[in-house]
């Protein structure tokens, strides 16, 4: 990840923020993990004059290609910047927000939308566009533009690795579904999620509850997610809509 030396201003008025970062797969590779990134962002805060809320939202394991509502984590800090109770959004780097032009924009024009400002620690203030200032919004895109060609490369080596992979014999297919874990090349079922995991299906199945009830109903019992703390309803759909992995399925 890149790191530029440079000078922070105080802007004209003091935001509450809301901190978002994430790392997915392919960039687990560049070592600039959660821990680093809340680090930048917090002293940005502080040296540019911002309230950093006590919250900071995580989308581990979460591709910044998806969007806002596939990211339980961006979803809640772009919720606190829509009904006010932030005033605007932090990312470590732009990147940060997502990893394609499209779904950059997107996000960037919902915390507009609303009146929130965005920010990244390493820049600054991301400025909404300007019909004077069109190399604003310009420049904006281009560097989203790289950053979707850097995630499409990283992404390309990592296929050629699973690839590889495979054909020596193993499961090569990334992070293990809920319910399941990698072991000795091979996934076996890991017992209390396959619980965790027959409990959302009863949840559907026989209370007819809603994706969010079963992430309270869940979180209630004490059943947590592979990743993260608690569970979100995008989470629930997901576990529910692939209950057997790709791989034993081609068996």
């Amino acid at each position: 990840m890149r790191r530029r030396s440079r000078s922070l201003f105080r802007l004209p008025r003091p935001a509450r923020c809301r901190a978002a970062g994430g790392r997915s797969t392919e960039r687990q590779l560049d070592g600039y993990g959660l821990d680093v990134q809340e680090k930048n962002v917090r002293r940005w805060c502080r040296e540019a004059g911002h309230r950093l809320g006590r919250t900071i939202y995580r989308d581990e394991g979460r591709s910044g290609t998806l969007e806002s509502a596939d990211r339980p984590g961006l979803a809640d800090a772009l919720t606190e910047v829509e009904d006010g109770t932030a005033d605007g959004i932090i990312a470590p780097t732009l990147d940060r927000f997502a990893r394609t032009l499209v779904v950059q924009e997107a996000i960037l024009a919902q915390v507009w939308k609303h009146g929130g400002r965005a920010f990244t620690a390493d820049t600054g203030e991301v400025h909404p566009d300007d019909p004077d200032d069109p190399m604003r919004t310009a420049m904006r895109q281009m560097m989203g533009v790289f950053a979707q060609l850097e995630r499409s490369m990283i992404a390309a080596r990592l296929r050629h690795g699973r690839r590889e992979k495979a054909a020596q014999g193993g499961y090569a297919y990334g992070a293990p579904p809920y319910g399941w874990r990698a072991h000795q090349k091979e996934l076996t079922p890991e017992e209390a999620e396959q619980a965790g995991r027959d409990r959302a299906r009863q949840l559907r199945d026989e209370d007819g509850l809603s994706y969010r009830e079963i992430a309270t109903a869940l979180d209630a019992e004490g059943i947590k997610p592979k990743r993260g703390e608690r569970w979100h309803p995008e989470t629930v759909r997901r576990v529910l809509a692939h209950e057997t992995p790709y791989t034993l399925r081609r068996r």
